[in-house]
């Protein structure tokens, strides 16, 4: 990769790692919105 590996695979790593957050976080979200309905009641 001519010396720019680290940069390619560490933008890499970065971007995934961004796309499972983009994944996560709703479903986090909700259970924790879910969780609080039910204490609420």
């Amino acid at each position: 990769m001519g010396g720019y590996g680290l940069y390619v695979w560490g933008s890499f790593g970065c971007g995934l790692a961004v796309l499972a957050w983009n994944a996560l976080s709703p479903r986090l979200a909700r259970r924790a919105l879910m969780r609080q309905m039910t204490e609420s009641e």
